[in-house]
């Protein structure tokens, strides 16, 4: 896709193709705004809420020069343990960096007063096809996580796998919109933590039968965890990000079957996406400061 001009144009003839209708403004579900604008002191204090996380984990980043300046594009990232703990240090690095707030798509769980508007104050909106392409008209970046809640209610034997079974959905919008993706993938908090018993342990029975109570799907049920001994205090692992080449859709936009050019495209992301996990993981093996007593060591003066 050349510009933002004709991505928004490609956007509204696929969306009228497939008989969905045009939202007057491109409005947004649950009130959320259009034109989020944290302040700086926003971002400030943003970022001094989950300054004890940067402290003990020391992120590091790469290739975030691969998303683009300007234009509509499709950030899709893997879950990690329990979700939510190392994306709150991934999107200021870009807004920092490139100059882009992030819009992301929140779990449906997460929609309740307070949380939503919080939520909505820093661009996250709810997770549904309809918002993401009403951004993706706009020119905005979307960040997307295929695998969901239950990428991120990991159970034993799962350490940074991605359940992506069936979730085509991403790839049908970037070709529908005819927008890039760019895989963006994290590690760490899988290190940080061990699963003693995963929500689906008999154990757990108590807080499944909580989830059902709270209409909450008992698939979502969090495992118990434990980091530093016995305390859910997670070991100081370093967090590692990188952002992979750009992936242009084009090569998908002509097909007939859109099922099966959504589920091509994909594999194709899923491998690049896991490209991108193994270079993490090569870097982490030879990071000397990959845990709190080697950066340490490194901050000695010899």
């Amino acid at each position: 896709m050349s510009n933002d001009h004709d991505g928004t144009k490609n956007l509204k003839e696929n969306r009228v193709a497939e008989g969905d209708p045009v939202r007057s403004g491109g409005v947004l579900s649950d009130g959320a705004p259009l034109n989020p604008a944290p302040s700086e002191w926003d971002m400030r204090a943003f970022e001094a809420l989950f300054a004890p996380v940067r402290l003990w984990t020391s992120p590091k980043f790469y290739g975030l020069e691969n998303i683009p300046a300007e234009g509509p594009v499709l950030i899709v990232a893997n879950h990690n343990l329990l979700g939510g703990i190392d994306a709150p240090l991934i999107m200021p690095e870009i807004l920092r960096v490139r100059g882009r707030l992030v819009r992301g798509l929140a779990e449906h769980v997460l929609m309740v007063p307070g949380v939503r508007d919080f939520l909505h104050h820093f661009g996250a909106v709810r997770g549904t096809r309809a918002n993401c392409l009403a951004l993706l008209e706009r020119g905005e970046a979307v960040v997307v996580f295929p695998g969901g809640g239950r990428e991120a209610i990991r159970r034993k034997g799962e350490k940074y796998v991605l359940k992506w079974e069936g979730r085509t959905g991403f790839a049908r919008m970037a070709i529908q919109a005819g927008v890039p993706i760019v895989p963006l993938a994290m590690i760490g908090i899988d290190d940080a933590y061990d699963i003693v018993f995963d929500g689906q342990h008999p154990v757990m029975a108590p807080l499944r039968w909580t989830c059902r109570l709270l209409g909450i799907n008992p698939e979502l049920n969090p495992p118990l965890v434990k980091g530093v001994g016995p305390t859910v205090l997670p070991r100081p692992e370093r967090f590692y990000f990188s952002v992979g080449a750009p992936i242009d859709p084009t090569p998908w936009m002509e097909a007939d079957d859109l099922d099966g050019a959504a589920t091509d495209l994909r594999d194709v992301v899923r491998k690049g996406l896991e490209e991108e996990l193994q270079f993490l993981f090569n870097e982490r093996e030879r990071d000397t400061g990959r845990t709190l007593v080697g950066r340490l060591r490194n901050a000695l003066p010899w």
